[in-house]
């Protein structure tokens, strides 16, 4: 897998267009990243610039962009609504594939110093990349924003991890992490009272509000019996917030930053923030998110919401963004742009290669029929899966909307899933085939004029050729796994659609078939011979079971259709 790492500098400026395209045109010329996103807010006055790329070449363009803003920007000029302390305020590394959250700390600090070094600027670390447990918090490493820092850094205690000790008018400080994916997310409100705008920020981050005592009055603030403050936390764990006011919009908002999505996902943010706004006499009229947010957060928010309309949940992603987008209406102050503002579809864009599974069908048609090897019969035939598992998962989305049927929608939902799941995979089989077909090809390409070379060629014919035939042995696997939706339906699903599950196990079926003749041709270049005969009886044993299930499919729908 290829490592990917992702970079979030949020810079202080969101204002002036020049600046900030000079720092947006420093991350697309550099060398060997990708520049994802760049959003700027007025209000704010704060930039949030997206790239990915190998480690290495992601920590060169940071330093790079950093320099850049050491030029552009004067910290002591800035005002903003947002917390901030620095020209380039934070600069995040997030881990996107093929490395660990370990390395990714290792390339934190390596960044740290390189800005520090390099850039001349003063650095702490938080998150996973911080050096001390006090610092792990970015609202302690920032406390006192900008206004503070040159009196905090007389203090020995916080002394910088990199970079000068001594306080930089300029550039103020930069705070460098490593973490998990954290989304940047504001609920827009009907009101353009900050005040109110905070108590439900309040009422909703995991840090909660200060515990007053009851008193109208005084409203003293509760002191432990060490005389420490007593905070009382709010419904949301993993989320910071803060309310404000947007003159551009001339909206309050309650800003969040969910730093765990697993534990606080985008769409529970949502229905609190709306819940503890209505209680406050405040109305939520629609949602924004700041820079990317990850497939599975968008499609679990579709989900989400098609269950409280006690809806199929099977359909495609496009329909469960389209839900999620419009139930927390994304799009109220901007278009919602899936293809920018999802990251796995971002980053699907940076690649030129044309995806089979992209093609419309005369498209897909077309291209098996010219003259390249490939796509060839294993991509068809995982295309045939794909087409399959579609109407599995068609007659179970139908079968839970039929009249008098209500109560048990979310059992010919669960179906659906299951369906869908298969399809997504088989979807992507289509292009891997042929990718591992690339990839014996380029194998054999290799030069073998020393011994060493001959060696290092073998094996990579070796290891081509067990992957060219593992991906059609897992469009066998996945294909007789979609028959299980067509044997379902087929029994307990829509009685107008029988004929639709019956299309559903003959096109599974063909699908295991034709990817077996494929395992079989490309088993007979691989010299492990206890390999090569467990793949063998794997394929066959898959084979038999499809047919066996296939007769078993077609005798429910004969059945039930002369019934």
């Amino acid at each position: 897998m290829k490592k990917l790492i992702e970079c979030v500098p949020n810079f202080s400026e969101g204002r002036d267009p020049a600046i900030i395209e000079a720092l947006a045109a420093v991350v697309r010329e550099a060398d060997g990243v990708n520049l994802l996103d760049v959003d700027p807010g007025a209000a704010t006055n704060r930039t949030v610039v997206t790239f990915v790329g190998e480690p290495g070449k992601v920590l060169d363009a940071a330093v790079a962009v950093a320099k850049k803003s050491t030029e552009l920007i004067d910290m002591s000029k800035h005002t903003g609504e947002h917390p901030r302390f620095g020209a380039m305020d934070v600069c995040p590394l997030v881990p996107v594939s093929g490395v660990s959250m370990e390395e990714t700390v290792e390339y934190a600090r390596e960044l740290g110093r390189r800005l520090g070094e390099e850039a001349g600027l003063t650095i702490y670390c938080y998150e996973h990349a911080a050096t001390r447990p006090e610092r792990k918090n970015l609202a302690v490493v920032r406390a006192g924003e900008y206004e503070a820092l040159a009196e905090r850094l007389k203090d020995p205690e916080w002394a910088p991890d990199f970079g000068p000790s001594t306080f930089q008018a300029r550039t103020g400080a930069t705070a460098v992490s490593a973490r998990n994916f954290l989304v940047a997310y504001n609920v827009n409100l009907n009101t353009t009272s900050s005040r109110r705008a905070n108590a439900i920020a309040f009422d909703v981050r995991e840090k909660g509000r200060i515990k007053r005592e009851p008193c109208p009055l005084t409203g003293e603030i509760v002191r432990d019996e060490n005389g420490k403050t007593v905070w009382v936390p709010g419904s949301l764990t993993a989320c910071k917030g803060i309310g404000w006011f947007i003159e551009e919009f001339g909206i309050c908002q309650v800003s969040m930053n969910l730093t765990d999505i697993a534990e606080t996902p985008v769409h529970i943010a949502f229905d609190e923030v709306c819940s503890k706004a209505q209680s406050r006499g405040v109305r939520v009229t629609g949602s924004e998110l700041v820079g990317l947010i990850p497939l599975s957060a968008m499609l679990d928010a579709g989900r989400h919401y098609l269950r409280k309309q006690s809806r199929s949940t099977g359909v495609s992603d496009r329909e469960l963004i389209k839900i999620a987008v419009t139930s927390m209406g994304l799009n109220e102050l901007k278009p919602f742009e899936p293809e920018k503002a999802i990251i796995e579809y971002a980053i699907q864009a940076m690649d030129s290669r044309k995806r089979l599974c992209d093609l419309s069908v005369r498209g897909f048609t077309e291209e098996t029929a010219s003259e390249s090897p490939a796509p060839g019969g294993g991509s068809v035939s995982a295309a045939l899966g794909a087409f399959g598992s579609a109407l599995g998962s068609m007659v179970a989305n139908l079968s839970s909307h039929k009249r008098g049927w209500d109560e048990r929608w979310d059992e010919f939902s669960d179906w659906a899933e299951k369906g869908k799941a298969c399809q997504d995979e088989l979807l992507h089989l289509i292009d891997e085939d042929t990718d591992s077909f690339t990839a014996v090809m380029e194998a054999w390409r290799l030069p073998d004029g020393s011994d060493a070379e001959k060696e290092v060629k073998e094996q990579a014919i070796q290891s081509a050729v067990l992957y060219a035939i593992e991906v059609p042995l897992r469009v066998m696997e996945v294909s007789h796994e979609s028959m299980v939706v067509a044997k379902e339906m087929a029994k307990s699903g829509l009685q107008a659609s029988l004929s639709d599950a019956g299309v559903a196990a003959l096109c599974a079926r063909s699908a295991v078939m034709g990817a077996h003749l494929n395992v079989r041709i490309n088993a007979s270049d691989l010299k492990d011979e206890p390999k090569r005969q467990e793949l063998l009886l794997r394929a066959s044993e898959i084979s038999a079971q499809a047919v066996l299930a296939e007769t078993e499919i077609l005798k429910l729908v004969d059945t039930n259709l002369d019934s």
